[in-house]
């Protein structure tokens, strides 16, 4: 089954940016880093990843937004600061149905969620340094099955122990 990462607001950290990177890229078909990194756009730890810039991120080749097809699946990723994320998931959302994206991935709220609006997953994986929902820094793994829109999103601790509680399971076909 197709997978991609995604990671956000890791705020300077390079040995457990680069710690999280190490423990995946073998594993997964993507890597989406949805801002705040505070790294170089060269940074050795940002290698391989698609990256959107954050309102903390000032390099200038860094875009705002990126759009990434990954094994059937279309990813539209911000930071959100631009779209207002705080206030609604609504900006967003229109966001990525422009682009046609199946899943918008952003951060900036540094709080971890993932809903179905309308025929699209809206994903937060939350901040990998400084969490503000709960205790624990995370990141997320989506999963699909292949030629299928029907998706489990995993969220891991930085450590790299999965989060059982946390996971959901989408089924972007359906209308539940």
């Amino acid at each position: 089954m197709p997978k991609a990462l995604i990671i956000s607001d890791s705020h300077g950290l390079t040995e457990e940016l680069q710690e999280v990177k190490d423990r995946h890229s073998q594993e997964v078909d993507a890597m989406i880093h949805c801002g705040d990194s505070e790294l170089a756009t060269d940074a050795s730890e940002l290698e391989g990843f698609y990256y959107a810039k954050g309102n903390c991120d000032f390099e200038a080749d860094m875009e705002n937004e990126q759009i990434i097809d990954v094994k059937g699946i279309r990813f539209f990723v911000a930071h959100g600061h631009l779209l207002q994320v705080k206030q609604s998931l609504m900006p967003i959302y229109y966001r990525a149905e422009e682009s046609g994206a199946d899943v918008a991935c952003f951060g900036h709220s540094h709080t971890i969620g993932a809903e179905k609006v309308g025929d699209k997953l809206i994903m937060n994986p939350g901040s990998s340094r400084l969490p503000r929902d709960r205790s624990e820094p995370t990141y997320a793994i989506i999963e699909w099955e292949d030629g299928s829109k029907k998706m489990t999103v995993a969220y891991y601790h930085m450590e790299g122990n999965k989060m059982e509680e946390l996971e959901v399971q989408f089924d972007l076909n359906s209308g539940k």
